[in-house]
């Protein structure tokens, strides 16, 4: 039950246009965008001195000079329960809006469904496909190696017209696998170990167990746990890192928004090192079709398909052609994440031909993972069909780097 708030009065209405049961208000919520214009933004906000348990719900109702609706959020229990729902429309920079947040559920439609299969789950927001995670091993081309079998990545990666913007097993490149993040060049116990190049033999990742999966109207996503495998242990084959994957789609367009956390832990007793090294992290192989003049790269710092190789960069717009049109996705670094703004590593002119993208915290610098302590990345996708501007993608950057300000007022008893 939720602890401590008015007595619940029902009253069965319209806000908004949604079927909504009025109760007792739990506590306000003002929402501050700050320095930058914000378009369709995800918000969120810790209900503190709110206690929830499974089977409470919570909704929430805009509060403006013309009344109130209804808003689509859903919310989650536990010992810092919390509730999340999209900023819709524009809010200009410096405007505040005033939400409350009550006591029982809105009815409102699943717009963000996760739908698992055996050997992959689909994440698909409005009837389309947006991502696809892989937990069973998948089988190599025919005449390829098994050794490069491997499962735990992302692919297909779609755009929202339905293009497939990610590829596997290329023949140039078997060990690549849609959008993936190993490490590449390290060391345990002085023995090097390379979880990226699967051919040498040395390390892989595995996936273990989906911890949640969530679907509902403002996002569905999954957490997957996944192992990195030191297969050359003295020990034989031995755990080393152990990550938890979180993957989220938003329920916002036309694009597909997509939020990836990393959160990795050495479970050995000796520090894990990860040598300073050109590639390795966040990667991104794409369809074979992005290819030669064709493909581009666009960094927040200017940079180009010619110069953008080795530079540092808070986002990149990576596209190419797709039928009579082109797609893209903009890759976006979190401003807590190590070495940010991240080195990146692209296939320029002087390169290979087809389009890698690759944020590479260990480009310069080597990365030492201690015992037991955890460490965590985070990244968003914008994927696209069209083109993206300038000023889209620092609009799309700033709300994932420095969200609104959310302050929530609990109700006086």
């Amino acid at each position: 039950m939720i602890r401590n708030i008015l007595m619940t009065v029902f009253v069965a209405g319209f806000l908004g246009g949604a079927v909504f049961a009025e109760t007792g208000v739990i506590g306000k919520v003002t929402v501050e965008a700050g320095k930058y214009d914000r378009v369709d933004t995800p918000v969120w906000v810790s209900l503190t001195g709110v206690t929830l348990e499974q089977g409470d719900g919570v909704s929430v109702v805009e509060v403006t000079a013309k009344g109130k609706s209804a808003v689509p959020c859903q919310a989650s229990v536990g010992e810092d329960p919390n509730v999340c729902w999209i900023l819709s429309g524009k809010t200009a920079a410096g405007v505040r809006r005033v939400f409350e947040v009550r006591a029982g559920i809105a009815k409102q439609s699943t717009q963000v469904t996760v739908e698992q299969e055996a050997g992959y789950v689909d994440i698909v927001r409005g009837g389309k496909q947006a991502v696809r995670y892989n937990s069973a091993v998948v089988p190599v081309p025919k005449g390829a190696s098994k050794i490069f079998e491997r499962g735990a990545f992302i692919h297909p990666l779609w755009s929202p017209a339905g293009h497939e913007l990610t590829r596997i097993h290329p023949s140039d490149h078997v060990h690549h696998l849609g959008l993936w993040a190993p490490w590449t060049k390290t060391h345990i116990e002085g023995r090097e170990i390379d979880f990226w190049n699967l051919a040498k033999g040395q390390g892989t990742i595995r996936f273990v167990k989906f911890n949640s999966t969530t679907s509902g109207p403002v996002f569905g996503g999954f957490e997957a746990e996944q192992d990195y495998h030191d297969l050359k242990s003295p020990k034989t084959d031995k755990v080393a890192i152990k990550e938890k994957l979180n993957v989220k789609v938003w329920n916002v367009g036309p694009g597909f928004l997509i939020d990836y956390t990393s959160k990795q832990k050495c479970v050995l007793d000796v520090p894990i090192t990860l040598d300073a090294y050109r590639y390795g992290g966040f990667g991104f192989r794409a369809t074979e079709k992005w290819k030669g003049n064709d493909r581009g790269y666009l960094t927040s710092e200017g940079k180009t398909l010619e110069n953008a190789d080795g530079t540092t960069a808070r986002w990149c717009d990576v596209y190419g052609p797709m039928g009579e049109g082109r797609s893209g996705v903009l890759f976006m670094s979190h401003v807590e994440n190590r070495a940010h703004p991240e080195p990146v590593r692209i296939w320029g002119k002087k390169g290979f031909n087809e389009t890698f993208f690759n944020f590479c915290p260990i480009k310069r610098d080597k990365w030492v993972l201690e015992p037991g302590q955890e460490y965590v990345r985070k990244y968003r996708l914008y994927v696209y069909d069209g083109k993206m501007t300038v000023e889209q993608a620092e609009c799309l950057w700033q709300d994932f780097a420095y969200p609104p300000k959310t302050v929530f007022e609990r109700k006086s008893r």
